[in-house]
C-alpha cells in the first residue's frame, strides 16, 4: 500500500517568528497515524523571520539533519562549534547521551527556509557530534545521491540508524526510478517542483510512505528537488 501524505495536510505552526510546516507528529500538531515511519520521526518545513530562531535547548538520541533551502542559520551548540550553515549545505548532528544548541537566522533582513529532519538511531547513548558538509550541485545530483548513511557507507553523512538517504534535482522531463529493496521501507518527500506517480500529481511538501507493492517511475513536469528515505523495516 501507498500513502501519500498531502502538503496541505501538514501540521502548521506559525507563532509569527516561525512558519512551520509538520509531515508528522511534532509539537501542537499530534495525529496519531502520523507518529513517523520507520527511523524517520520528523519532518518540519520551517521559515524564521529575521534576526529570530530557535534559541538554546537540548535533545538526546537522535540524529538531527538541517537542510538550508534558501538564507542563512547561525548554529551554535555545546560542542564548541559556532557555525553558518547556507544554502546547499547540510548539518547532522547526533544528540546522543545529550547536547544544546541553537539555530537562529543569520540575516537581519533575510527569512531563512530549510528543513529539519529527526531520525531514530539503532541504538540510543554514544558521545554527541557535528558534521556539516556541502551537498552535490544540481548537475551533480539529477538522480538519486547518496548523501547520509550509516558507518562505512562513504556517505558524506553518517548516521546512527540503518538508513540511507538520497537526493536528487531532476529536471523538467526527467524520470526516476524508486529504488526498492526486500526487508526495507521506503519514503518520498517532495521538496519542490511537480511530478506525477502513478496518475497521482504531487508538488513540493507531499510525502509518499511507500509499501510493498512495486512503483511506477516519477515522471517530473518541472525541475524539482526530492528526498528519499530507505530505511530497516
Amino acid at each position: 500500500m501507498t500513502l501519500i501524505h498531502e502538503s496541505m495536510s501538514r501540521g502548521h505552526t506559525n507563532t509569527g517568528w516561525l512558519n512551520s510546516y509538520h509531515t508528522f507528529s511534532f509539537g501542537g500538531f499530534q495525529d496519531p497515524t502520523r507518529m513517523g515511519f520507520a527511523a524517520l520521526r520528523v519532518i518540519n518545513e520551517d521559515r524564521i523571520a529575521p534576526g529570530s530562531g530557535f534559541s538554546e535547548h537540548g535533545h538526546q538520541d537522535m540524529d538531527i539533519l538541517t537542510m538550508v533551502l534558501s538564507g542563512k542559520l547561525l548554529h551554535k551548540d555545546t560542542l564548541g562549534n559556532v557555525v553558518t550553515i547556507a544554502p546547499g549545505e547540510a548539518q547532522l548532528m547526533y544528540a546522543g547521551t545529550g547536547v544544546r544548541h541553537s539555530e537562529m537566522n543569520a540575516s537581519a533582513s533575510d527569512a531563512a527556509h530549510f528543513l529539519q529532519i529527526w531520525l531514530i538511531p539503532d541504538q540510543r547513548g554514544g558521545a554527541p557530534r557535528y558534521q556539516q558538509v556541502r551537498l552535490p550541485d544540481i548537475e551533480a545530483s539529477r538522480k538519486w545521491t547518496l548523501i547520509a548513511a550509516g558507518a562505512g557507507s562513504g556517505a558524506p553523512l553518517e548516521l546512527t540508524s540503518d538508513t540511507r538517504l538520497l537526493m536528487a534535482h531532476p529536471r523538467e522531463g526527467d524520470r526516476l526510478s524508486i529504488p526498492r529493496q526486500t526487508g526495507r521501507q521506503v519514503f518520498l518527500h517532495i521538496v519542490e517542483g511537480l511530478a506525477m506517480l502513478d496518475g497521482e500529481r504531487l508538488a513540493g511538501g507531499d510525502g509518499i510512505q511507500m509499501g510493498s507493492d512495486e512503483l511506477p517511475n516519477l515522471e517530473w513536469i518541472t525541475d524539482g528537488k526530492a528526498l528519499l528515505f530507505d530505511m530497516r523495516r
